[in-house]
């Protein structure tokens, strides 16, 4: 693959990950999260090319 498509590959994901860091701790900031686990699924689309990429994990809320 080319420098362009890695790149853009690496910028789009860094991008995916650090906002949903943001959105997920915005999401658990006030909430009794002690001891609680949550399921959480994210969901990746290339509707051009009919791409589905589904991860599915738990996050532990804070102590």
């Amino acid at each position: 693959m080319s420098d362009d498509f890695n790149m853009s590959m690496r910028k789009f994901l860094k991008q995916v990950g650090v906002t949903s860091q943001q959105a997920i701790e915005e999401a658990l900031r006030g909430a009794e999260t002690e001891g609680k686990s949550y399921a959480i699924k994210a969901v990746v689309t290339i509707e051009e090319l009919g791409m589905t990429h589904e991860v599915t994990g738990k996050i532990s809320g804070r102590e």
